[in-house]
């Protein structure tokens, strides 16, 4: 099987070979984009990575095997055009959960509250602490993989995810617990 390194290489000179790519992880940066700008946006945001990808596809870092965090990188950067979009949504789940009441159990009460605070700490967190974060839950990159998308070094991103952390657990009124996790432990198994 070939390399997404392959792949783009030889979509260089025959750019028809780009679709391989487009097959490979278009089904992960769609989930990707709707979870950070909805799905009404997921489409537009897909068609534009891959866009940007096959136009800068000459420039790719062909030492790099996968292509998934460079593709992670370039929509992480076209969703900052949709901060707007987010922002309405992250508002969106601020909804009065006073209805909630006569409706729903307590125990979904609570959980609406939970959410209410959690999307509020999101919302003021800053973009780059936000971008890390998403990417490392919803994108299941590792450290390393974050670190590509965003072109920092991992130590940036470690620094980034704990604060980030730090941030969600004073939303919840958690003492913060010291950081102990630095990547993915199916990512850390698999390297020499």
């Amino acid at each position: 099987m070939s390399t997404d390194s392959d792949i783009i290489r030889g979509a260089v000179e025959r750019p028809a070979e780009f679709a391989q790519l487009y097959d490979r992880h278009a089904p992960a940066i769609q989930r990707f984009a709707a979870r950070r700008a909805g799905s009404d946006a997921a489409e537009d945001l897909l068609s534009e990575t891959f866009a940007v990808a096959f136009e800068r596809r000459a420039a790719y870092d062909f030492a790099r095997e996968s292509a998934l965090p460079w593709l992670y990188g370039i929509v992480t950067t076209l969703l900052k055009r949709h901060r707007r979009q987010e922002a309405q949504q992250w508002r969106s789940v601020q909804a009065d959960p006073t209805s909630l009441v006569t409706e729903q159990s307590h125990d979904a009460l609570e959980a609406e509250l939970t959410m209410r605070r959690l999307s509020s700490a999101m919302q003021r967190m800053p973009a780059r602490d936000r971008d890390a974060l998403l990417l490392y839950a919803w994108g299941d990159l590792d450290y390393e993989g974050v670190a590509l998308s965003l072109d920092v070094p991992v130590g940036t991103v470690r620094s980034r995810l704990n604060r980030a952390r730090r941030t969600l657990r004073a939303a919840l009124g958690r003492a913060a617990a010291q950081e102990v996790d630095h990547g993915r432990a199916d990512a850390a198994s698999s390297r020499p």
